[in-house]
């Protein structure tokens, strides 16, 4: 009995997340077919010029937006941006800096606190007999 193994495909949207870029800006051949797991590493380990442009100069989705500005993609959507943006864009926005993106750059230092604060109260926790717990 010999093994058949299929193919593991994705969805263009699919595959544009889990390479960072923008479905919409990608080339047309992209966003029509389909992508295997084979061809989706080998777009990770040697990527395309139009891939490295795209990661270099945007426009770029949301959640790689939210990262470069240091802010959540909801703080995105609270400070009015719901479309993907340039690199040039982002780059304004940083050195406009507007209140909204203070307010939110803010928002998410004191989220990463209190996550850091949860992790250590844990991890002191897991040191501690069952009984000794309050």
């Amino acid at each position: 009995m010999s093994s058949h193994q299929t193919t593991q495909t994705m969805k263009p949207a699919t595959a544009a997340k889990k390479l960072g870029v923008y479905l919409e800006a990608t080339p047309a051949e992209f966003q029509e077919g389909v992508v295997s797991r084979a061809e989706l590493n080998a777009l990770q380990a040697n990527p395309p010029e139009w891939l490295q442009e795209l990661r270099r100069n945007g426009p770029h989705p949301r959640p790689v937006v939210a990262a470069k500005l240091g802010v959540s993609i909801a703080g995105l959507a609270r400070g009015g941006v719901t479309e993907a943006l340039t690199t040039e864009q982002i780059e304004a926005l940083k050195t406009d800096n507007p209140e909204w993106l203070r307010r939110e750059r803010a928002t998410q230092a004191e989220v990463r606190k209190e996550a850091v604060r949860i992790k250590e109260r844990n991890a002191e926790r897991a040191g501690q007999p069952r009984d000794q717990r309050s």
